[in-house]
């Protein structure tokens, strides 16, 4: 029997959760998450959601399945990281983003990709199960990815037995223009960024206007932006000025709340956590929280986990990004 097989049968006799009930948990758990259904809008939710695009997913079930049945044995706290160089006491959600609003403004942007060129993304699993980690040998799960600039492929390597080589798959897509349902290219979601308002409010009315993602039943309207404010801060190329106003948008929202200090993401990395409220476990009734994880140094995102009653129990770290010629390359 192989890995994978065995990866699949671990939980297979699991309920699977229904759409309804992950949205509330919208950590990007997967590599890319890529699913059907045309609809009229410029870009897809990053959601719970766990297709059998690349055999890694499997990877990542266990959790999802967890988070919702209120026990999670693979669960870790938050752990605090210390430094000298950041000072986190007092400071509030709208403050710390309008901090990071104005830095990261003001950096230059990379060259834009071509059409050819693949995005290549390692993320560490913030919540490993340990079982899996138990079979494939390792106390840190990679999950390598690429994804064409315009939509059309996708590649992964399968997690596999520490000491043994993964192949490397090739999916072929057509994302663009709703080629495959609501999701878009790397390329598309640029684009959005790219023509974004500089003010918070005019950013706002942009988005509302675009109803992207249509708003949930009894939804309220700050509940609302913050979804279509979420998925854009989960593209794989950010212009500078468009990250700036997706934050200055998101210091209007109510709800955030900073860690006052630093903590550690699963590549070790010491992070900031700005944590935005989720509606209670519903089988647990315990707190939930979006966490997005920004480099002290930068103020960029470099992750996003759930965390459930002080504990991570799922979501991912970038430990790389980077534009490559060709899949399979890491720059």
């Amino acid at each position: 029997m192989d890995e994978m097989t065995q990866v699949r049968e671990l939980r297979a006799g699991a309920p699977a959760p229904d759409r309804g009930r992950l949205a509330a948990g919208r950590t990007r758990l997967t590599e890319r998450v890529r699913a059907g259904g045309r609809h009229q809008v410029l870009w897809r939710r990053r959601e719970f959601v766990i297709v059998a695009v690349v055999a890694a997913v499997t990877a990542v079930a266990v959790t999802v399945t967890v988070l919702l049945s209120g026990t999670a044995p693979g669960s870790r706290k938050v752990e605090p990281a210390s430094t000298p160089n950041v000072s986190l006491k007092g400071i509030r959600a709208a403050q710390l983003l309008q901090r990071a609003a104005e830095l990261v403004e003001k950096e230059p942007d990379s060259a834009v990709p071509r059409a050819d060129q693949w995005i290549y993304t390692l993320q560490m699993s913030e919540s490993p199960d340990p079982g899996l980690v138990k079979m494939l040998g390792k106390s840190a799960i990679e999950q390598p990815g690429w994804i064409r600039y315009d939509g059309s492929a996708m590649a992964s390597r399968n997690p596999v037995p520490k000491g043994q080589k993964s192949k490397l798959s090739i999916t072929k897509m057509h994302l663009e223009n709703g080629g495959e349902g609501d999701d878009r290219s790397p390329r598309e979601l640029y684009r959005v960024l790219d023509a974004l308002p500089a003010g918070a409010r005019q950013t706002l009315t942009f988005l509302r206007e675009k109803n992207a993602i249509a708003d949930g039943q009894g939804a309220t309207q700050a509940e609302s932006d913050y979804t279509e404010i979420s998925v854009l801060l989960t593209a794989d190329v950010m212009p500078s000025k468009g990250l700036a106003s997706l934050y200055r948008a998101l210091a209007t929202l109510p709800g955030g709340t900073v860690a006052d200090h630093l903590v550690k993401d699963a590549s070790g990395r010491r992070v900031i956590a700005l944590s935005y409220a989720r509606e209670d476990n519903p089988k647990s009734g315990e707190s939930m929280a979006d966490q997005w994880l920004l480099d002290p140094q930068t103020y960029r995102i470099v992750g996003m986990r759930m965390v459930q009653d002080g504990k991570v129990v799922g979501g991912n770290a970038i430990a790389a990004r980077a534009v490559v010629d060709k899949a399979g390359e890491r720059g």
